[in-house]
Formats: structure tokens, C-alpha cells, sequence
């Protein structure tokens, strides 16, 4: 059987997922920290539409990646940065697994370092996923991305593997290593199930070399979560 089916499903939950918390949280006046992604894309384009429309006015994005800044300029909407902007009121953005208590992975898109400054930032992070997204246990279905100095790289490989990490060293479409915005490797590391995320996280942000990790914690505020029954909101 196809799984093209799955695929437009999955699309549509992730559309209907971002148009909703675009719809709900932005507000006129706002300035917006657009993430990163195919389902932070979705925010990207309604967030365009509404300006163009005249629903929102005097919106400014913030967007955590090259890319996105290309599709908002794109699209007409309105850019700027955290220089100007150090305090944003929301930031839509996506994930790539979601535990109970709104932890997450994030980082699929390659864009994790500057995901996490600009929702460090924001008073309210709207993270938008399908359902499939959902998970009991962090890392039960995506590894952990960490992103690394090309300096010493084995030596980073080394120790994330000591902890328990298989370690893969991220790919582009052209089969060389990807490179994120600035200019870093990115390992994907399965670790398994996450029991305990927050030891973990202290680990990885205190070795010197690796610039960011993939595990969000205590910074989602709100879920908005799309499937097969329709939209859910979900607050922390």
C-alpha cells in the first residue's frame, strides 16, 4: 500500500496545526520569531497571508534560520532581528518529538542553536506538530541533534558515543556533511529513551566544542497538535 496517503495527511495536520496558533496567538503589533522547518513553514505562509489580507498589521518576524528569512522576505512579511528585537512576544516553531510535560527534540531542520536563542527570548513558545509527533519518552523515536566545531570533531564523537550515544554524522542532499548557519557539523546521537532529559542536557551543554544540543526543556509554553480528531491545544 502507498504511504502517499500518510504523507498528505501528515501535511495537512501540520498546516492546520500552524494556521491555528498563528490564528490564536498573533496578535497586531506583535514581533514573531518564526522557526524553522516544513511545519514552521505552514506559520510562515498563513502569518503572510493574514498581513496581506489586512487581519495583522505591524508584525515584525524573527525568523532562526537563513531560510526562513528568505520564504518570510519572500512572502512579504516583515524581518528583523534579536539586535533590535532582544525581547519577541511568541515564537512559532516546530518539533520533531514531544514528551508529556512539552519537553522536546528539535534540530531536523539543522537549525537548533538559533531555534533555541530565539525562544530563550520570547515570553510564549508555540510549538506546532502532528500527531505523530507525540512520544512517552524523549528520544523513543528521533535522536538527540548536537551541533559541533569542525575543531577536535572526533573527539565530540567520542564522547557523546561514551554516553551512550550511536552517533551519526548529519548528511546533505549531496551527500557531504551538513553545515548549519554557522558554518557547524551536526550529529544526530540515539541515545534510546530519555529517562532523565535534564542530566543529559547539563552533560552535553558543559563540554566545550559542542555549540548546541537538540533537547528543549522547561521552554515550550504551549502545544498545538493536529491529527485525525482535529486541533488540541495544550498548555504547560
Amino acid at each position: 500500500m502507498s504511504q502517499q496517503p500518510d504523507r498528505e495527511a501528515t501535511a495537512r495536520h501540520k498546516q492546520a496545526a500552524a494556521e491555528w496558533a498563528v490564528e490564536g496567538f498573533v496578535q497586531p503589533g506583535m514581533v514573531v520569531g518564526l522557526g524553522t522547518g516544513s511545519t514552521a513553514a505552514f506559520a510562515v505562509q498563513r502569518l503572510a497571508t493574514l498581513l496581506a489580507q489586512g487581519r495583522l498589521r505591524d508584525v515584525v518576524g524573527v525568523p532562526t534560520s537563513r531560510a526562513t528569512e528568505a520564504l518570510a522576505r519572500s512572502l512579504g512579511v516583515p524581518v528583523s532581528t534579536l539586535e533590535a528585537h532582544p525581547v519577541l512576544d511568541v515564537t512559532i516553531d516546530g518539533a520533531d518529538e514531544v514528551a508529556p510535560d512539552l519537553s522536546l527534540i528539535k534540530g531536523g531542520g539543522g537549525a537548533l542553536l538559533r531555534e533555541k536563542i530565539v525562544a530563550q527570548a520570547s515570553q510564549r513558545v508555540v510549538i506546532v506538530v502532528d500527531a505523530g509527533k507525540l512520544s512517552p519518552v524523549l528520544g523513543t523515536r528521533w535522536p538527540v541533534p548536537v551541533e559541533v566545531l569542525s575543531f577536535g570533531w572526533r573527539s565530540q564523537a567520542r564522547f557523546l558515543e561514551a554516553l551512550g550515544a550511536r552517533v551519526t554524522v548529519r548528511a546533505d542532499a549531496q551527500g557531504e556533511p551538513f553545515r548549519t548557519d554557522q558554518g557547524n557539523l551536526v550529529f544526530d546521537c540515539a541515545f534510546g529513551p530519555i529517562g532523565a532529559p535534564a542530566p543529559l542536557a547539563a552533560r552535553l551543554g558543559a563540554r566545550a566544542g559542542l555549540v548546541g544540543h537538540g533537547l528543549f526543556l522547561d521552554l515550550a509554553t504551549d502545544l498545538v497538535v493536529a491529527g485525525p480528531r482535529g486541533v488540541e491545544h495544550r498548555a504547560r
